[in-house]
């Protein structure tokens, strides 16, 4: 014998005859009712449809009710999975950052003592250079030219040397200025881009504490 297909409703309990009077043994209850109570969470506004089984006459009618309730917990589960995953990443995020900023600052100041050295010798080797070639200049002039044409020549060669040491420094100073220019941006541009990592880490941080928390 099959019984009706029947709704349960938001707020009304529905009532489901069994078939078989053995049930009357097997319940509890004063009565041979079954009973069902409809979901109340807001999330749900629809039907809940229930599908009556159709049985024989040793057997209890059987209520499917269809609901994704059951489904809860694993969702939560999976969705506190998600908040510890994205707290560990953060954190990995931070200690990853503050490494690479460590090993960026001695990178680069490795790197601008290296560069100020080497122009450093550079100079000083370009100018014990031209002193020398200065130096033998004077001396052949001296041989070779009389007192006037060494007066004369000596003049322009002194101006020649305070020239080229005036450009030899001129040119070192500005190389060194460009570098020194040039990895203070870099350095400015990568404590930016950490620092923004840092803050988006602690603000994931924070919002992923603040969920768990919830």
């Amino acid at each position: 014998m099959a019984l009706e297909e029947k709704r349960c409703r938001k707020t009304k309990p529905v009532f489901i005859e069994p078939v078989d009077q053995a049930m009357r043994g097997r319940r509890a209850a004063a009565n041979t009712l079954e009973f069902l109570t409809c979901s109340r969470n807001d999330s749900f506004q629809t039907e809940v449809e229930t599908n009556i089984v159709e049985v024989s006459n040793t057997q209890a009618a059987r209520c499917l009710l269809l609901s994704p309730t059951p489904f809860f917990p694993k969702l939560m589960v999976i969705v506190f999975s998600l908040k510890a995953a994205a707290v560990v990443a953060a954190a990995v995020v931070v200690v990853v950052s503050a490494a690479v900023v460590v090993v960026i600052i001695v990178v680069v100041v490795v790197v601008l003592v290296v560069v100020v050295v080497v122009v450093a010798a550079v100079v000083v080797l370009v100018v014990v250079v031209v002193v020398k070639v200065v130096v033998v200049v004077i001396v052949v002039v001296v041989v070779v030219v009389v007192v006037v044409v060494f007066v004369v020549v000596v003049v322009v060669v002194v101006v020649v040397v305070v020239v080229v040491v005036v450009v030899v420094v001129v040119v070192a100073v500005v190389v060194v200025v460009v570098v020194v220019v040039v990895v203070v941006v870099v350095v400015v541009v990568i404590v930016v881009v950490v620092a923004v990592v840092l803050v988006a880490a602690a603000v994931i941080v924070v919002a992923a504490a603040s969920m768990q928390k919830q």
